[in-house]
């Protein structure tokens, strides 16, 4: 299997960071874990971090000053982890064993596959397809 392009993640502050208020950053926190997780929008490969701030009525840098500051990544590696928890659990739900993977990752929300299986071995270290078989077997 071919390795993939993971870089360390690099800390940096921005100076907006500053410029919001504990209290709006928790706010702003809670709209978005309500628009991303209980909303489902991560499931929405065409929803960014532009739509979110218009959703919010606030602007991107602040989103991602948040992201920053309350969830300790970035945008879409918050979003991606909601994608590969789910694809996570549709890999491994006998309902929805004999869907491909690439049909999987769409319905996590993926674009495309390479950025599938980008987040999915960056955060655990193996492919979908190896996911699926060790915890098929298990069962």
């Amino acid at each position: 299997m071919a390795k993939y392009n993971i870089q360390p993640k690099k800390e940096k502050s921005a100076r907006y960071q500053t410029l919001l208020s504990e209290e709006t950053k928790d706010r702003l926190r809670d709209e978005i874990i309500r628009l991303i997780v209980t909303e489902r929008k991560y499931k929405d490969p065409e929803y960014n971090s532009k739509k979110l701030a218009e959703d919010l009525s606030t602007n991107s840098r602040y989103i991602s000053a948040v992201c920053a500051t309350r969830f300790h990544k970035n945008y879409s590696e918050l979003v991606n982890d909601y994608r590969v928890n789910d694809a996570m659990s549709l890999l491994t739900d006998k309902r929805y064993a004999k869907m491909s993977v690439e049909d999987i990752s769409e319905m996590a929300g993926f674009s495309t596959r390479q950025s599938f299986y980008a987040n999915f071995y960056k955060r655990l270290g193996i492919t979908p397809r190896q996911y699926r078989l060790e915890h098929s077997q298990h069962k």
